[in-house]
């Protein structure tokens, strides 16, 4: 009879669920360690996806919608073509109906998001406005003439109404209605009834008159931000030299009134435009979206949309190159990542087999029985997979299910890989490890203590093989860094450095105990003898999983903690650069010198503890000593003393304030040689000699006295710090406030109250801005999931550990209770013999964590996990991995506390119970 079959003779149980009311605890413990390592599994990859399709979408919405938009123009119909039909092929019936032949084109998984959508005829070329009256530059203001769909769903009318096409519009019109934004009305002196003469249409000018002023209802959006300027008025230039400047702005018509565009002289082109949209796009459609672009700008999707767009249609976006963005970022983090998740991985596959192992173990008398009385290695086995394949599968369903429910946005399929994986090592362990341990009978076990065995060639020859594979995959991290995460032998660098930790471990493991058994055996107790006698002569399967299992656990949570440590250090040292103090207050372009009672309202805000008021002066320049052009430079005027203290606080530059005072005989004021920090390319032009710099503050002479890279004034930039009692002008257009607990809005109000158009920039702000990034904030969460798994796993080895040998303990104390073994010395006794792995595991842990962080810091870049972007910020240097102290001493201590209080609860327990119950004939113990 088949062994799946749960059919038996009358008068016998059957094998799984005797087994399973035989021992229900130990049944529910190995199925919530299924179904928490399967929702790990079945998590992981999900909340891979997740994360990657947010910050996707993320950085496609936070981009300018002109460089996202997909635009397909078509210049203006041919003049060999009637008048008629040129103006019948731009009126809106016409636009409408290659917009939707366009929609339908789009390649997947490109779509249209149709709200934010536009189309209709423009002015490729701004035309002049010819009236006195507009306000002028340079040059007279120009203006673009857009014809575009949708206005009235847009935008808000706060005065007059939206322009109608009268009558028949044609190229031979001139007189016009358009409506404007505010900001446009505003800029330009417009009102409702304002009538401009546009030049550009032949002889006469076109008349277009203002009958609305509306407001944008998403002013952000693709409708009104793809081209800025029927949003907003901007400064344009021409290309003469010097340039003219002018007002450039956009007059919106009725869409009726497309044809009279024919008729100018500004390159009238159609176009329809396509706002992406973001809400079905996912990470793994990156590469079919960034092949489908190229195929619309110059390949066959062109070819589609120019049978329904015209042969000289064009597609233009910039999508590409914002995807690509994206990819790069992901593919810096996603290596980064990729250790975490394997160190995640091998851990609980480690512990899922340590929790085979030991149930093996514990059941080997059983077993070996059953061999010696005929049982089958097929029969045993398949009961043994039977019984538990009815708890993990299961299990492992549930934990599939709860991912799901638990992360959107994600596939299905690794997921369901995931927690298969799990279900089917669940089921395999238990099975394999009793047909290895019982390939034949055996009349008597042989001894299986750490004091007894010796390590085999085999054993040898496996533990040099993943010796040379930890070394290959450290030398190889250090050397090419986590650039690829495909390349497992460098993602599995810290699980193999704690796999050797614990060979090691487990080879070293005598040694200790032997050298602490001499003289607790000369001692007079016995307790501390028979502790470590036990602890010696612990079995092989029960010491090893378990060392395993710790130290990969303990490794994997320090060097988890590590990266978050290193991650948060770079964004608070990101955070610094950019705002040189805990907050930063300025005028526009840190040009203008602060009104004079700005300092005082800021020192009266709750918080702050100092403030340091500095000159910056960016378009200063060196004079050349012969022919040739300045050179550009940042000078900055400060106090030496409170200066020199907010570098030494902030750490950037310290320096002692004497090195800006004068020397000998010198007196301060103008017109003597200023000694001056510079920064080390600015110290390389100048030289050890006197220089003469012009500024606006004043000029002056500088001799260099010291070079330091950084300075909180401008951390970015070559800089050149002198004493600001030296400039002739030296109010300060900047102020630098420290403080342990700054209220940004308050400094806000305060600063508002002292003057106008003044910014502050918090420290805090800046740090908090760096961590709102998707890609960054999910791989964050990777790691936080991988220190705090591997604490979790840690607590769960030692657990199982303790709780496979506790009958045994149990039933050695009921054996020395009866020989006149006091309560408090059988405390003693299970405590010792509890914390000696402990303590050995959590030292080689701790040991194994920091060797870990150590060796792998040179190939870990924590840069782009740590920011969100590098553009227009501070480079950080040393973003990479440091040692947590938290990480590698809390787990540890907590391995051992634990060990511990298990030892002292069991001995309380043990202490209820009479001797007679543990010592029971038949007991397996």
């Amino acid at each position: 009879m088949a062994w799946w079959r749960q059919r038996t003779e009358r008068g016998v149980a059957p094998w799984v669920r005797t087994r399973l009311r035989t021992a229900p605890g130990a049944a529910v413990a190995f199925g919530v360690l299924v179904l928490v390592t399967a929702f790990l599994a079945a998590a992981l990859p999900r909340a891979l996806d997740a994360y990657e399709t947010k910050g996707l979408r993320q950085e496609i919405a936070g981009a300018p919608p002109a460089a996202t938009s997909v635009e397909l123009s078509a210049p203006q119909p041919g003049l060999e073509i009637a008048q008629s039909t040129r103006e019948k092929a731009v009126r809106p019936p016409a636009l409408a109906a290659v917009r939707r032949a366009a929609l339908a084109r789009l390649p997947a998984p490109l779509r249209a998001d149709t709200t934010e959508s536009a189309y209709g005829v423009r002015t490729s070329k701004s035309l002049v406005g010819l009236n006195h009256w507009l306000p002028v530059i340079d040059a007279p203001p120009r203006f673009t003439l857009v014809a575009q769909s949708g206005l009235a769903a847009h935008a808000t009318v706060r005065g007059g109404r939206l322009p109608i096409a009268a009558g028949e519009v044609t190229a031979d019109t001139r007189k016009v209605e358009a409506a404007v934004t505010e900001a446009t009305a505003r800029t330009l002196r417009l009102r409702v009834g304002s009538v401009i003469d546009v030049d550009g249409f032949g002889g006469a000018p076109l008349v277009v008159r203002i009958t609305g002023i509306v407001e944008p209802r998403h002013p952000q959006g693709g409708y009104w931000s793809a081209e800025p300027v029927l949003r907003t008025p901007g400064v344009a230039a021409d290309a003469p030299v010097p340039p003219q400047f002018y007002w450039d702005a956009g007059l919106l018509l009725a869409p009726g009134a497309a044809p009279v565009l024919l008729g100018s002289q500004g390159q009238p082109e159609l176009y329809w435009r396509f706002a992406p949209a973001t809400d079905r796009l996912t990470a793994q459609d990156v590469p079919g979206l960034v092949s489908r672009i190229a195929s619309l700008e110059g390949g066959p999707e062109l070819l589609r949309m120019r049978e329904v767009a015209g042969g000289t249609a064009a597609v233009a976006t910039d999508l590409e190159t914002v995807v690509g963005s994206y990819t790069t970022t992901r593919a810096a983090i996603t290596p980064v990542v990729a250790v975490g998740a394997f160190g995640i991985g091998a851990v609980a596959a480690v512990v899922l087999v340590m929790a085979g192992g030991l149930v093996a173990a514990r059941r080997a008398a059983e077993l070996a029985l059953l061999r010696a009385r005929g049982g089958s290695l097929r029969g045993i086995a398949g009961r043994l997979l039977a019984e538990t394949a009815v708890v993990a599968a299961p299990a492992a369903a549930a934990g599939l299910l709860l991912a799901v429910l638990t992360v959107d946005e994600a596939r299905l399929l690794p997921a369901v890989l995931g927690a298969s994986a799990v279900a089917l090592l669940a089921c395999a362990v238990l099975p394999v490890r009793a047909v290895v341990a019982h390939r034949r009978p055996r009349a008597h076990a042989e001894r299986d203590d750490l004091a007894h065995a010796r390590p085999g060639r085999r054993r040898t020859v496996a533990e040099l093989t993943v010796l040379v594979l930890a070394v290959g995959s450290v030398v190889a991290l250090r050397r090419r860094g986590a650039s690829s995460a495909g390349d497992l032998l460098v993602s599995a660098a810290p699980v193999l450095v704690g796999l050797i930790a614990a060979l090691v471990l487990v080879r070293l493991y005598p040694l200790p105990l032997r050298w602490a058994a001499r003289p607790a055996a000369r001692g007079r107790g016995a307790v501390g003898f028979l502790s470590l006698a036990r602890a010696g002569r612990s079995s092989t399967v029960g010491v090893a999983l378990p060392l395993l299992a710790l130290l990969l656990a303990l490794t994997t949570a320090a060097f988890g903690g590590s990266v978050l440590a290193g991650v948060s250090d770079a964004r608070d040292r990101a955070a610094l650069l950019a705002t040189g103090a805990d907050a930063r207050i300025a005028g526009p372009g840190e040009v203008t010198p602060l009104p004079a009672g700005v300092a005082g309202a800021v020192r009266k805000v709750a918080g702050v503890r100092a403030v340091t008021a500095v000159r910056i002066e960016r378009t200063a320049e060196l004079t050349p000593g012969g022919a040739g052009a300045k050179e550009g430079l940042t000078l900055i005027g400060v106090e030496p003393a409170s200066y020199a203290r907010l570098a030494r606080q902030t750490g950037l530059g310290a320096f002692p304030a004497e090195v800006l005072k004068p020397k000998g005989a010198q007196g301060a004021g103008t017109g003597r040689v200023l000694n001056a920090v510079a920064s080390p390319g600015l110290a390389e032009r100048l030289g050890r000699a006197p220089r003469r710099i012009t500024s606006l503050a004043g000029d002056i002479t500088v001799r260099i006295s010291a070079v330091r890279s950084r300075t909180p004034a401008a951390p970015g930039a070559d800089f050149l710090l002198v004493d600001a009692a030296g400039l002739t002008h030296s109010d300060p257009t900047t102020l630098l406030a420290t403080g342990a607990a700054l209220d940004a809005p308050a400094l806000r109000t305060a600063v508002r109250g002292a003057g106008k158009g003044l910014t502050v920039t918090s420290r805090d702000e800046e740090r908090a801005a760096l961590s709102d990034a998707p890609l960054q904030a999910g791989a964050e969460r990777i790691y936080t999931t991988a220190a705090l798994a591997g604490a979790g796993y840690a607590v769960l080895a030692l657990l199982l550990s303790l709780l496979q040998s506790a009958p045994e303990r149990a039933a050695l104390l009921a054996r020395l209770r009866t020989m006149g073994l006091t309560s408090r010395q059988g405390r003693r006794l299970l405590s010792l013999d509890a914390l000696p792995q402990a303590l050995l595991a959590a030292s080689g842990g701790t040991l194994a964590g920091w060797a870990t962080v150590r060796l792998l810091a040179p190939g870990i870049d924590l840069e782009r996990l740590a920011l969100a972007t590098a553009a227009g910020r501070v480079p950080v240097i040393g973003a990479s991995l440091r040692t947590d102290v938290w990480s590698l001493l809390l787990p540890a201590a907590g391995t051992v506390l634990l060990a511990w209080a298990v030892a002292v609860a069991q001995a309380w327990w043990a202490g209820r119970r009479t001797s007679i119950t543990e010592l029971r004939t038949g007991g397996m113990r």
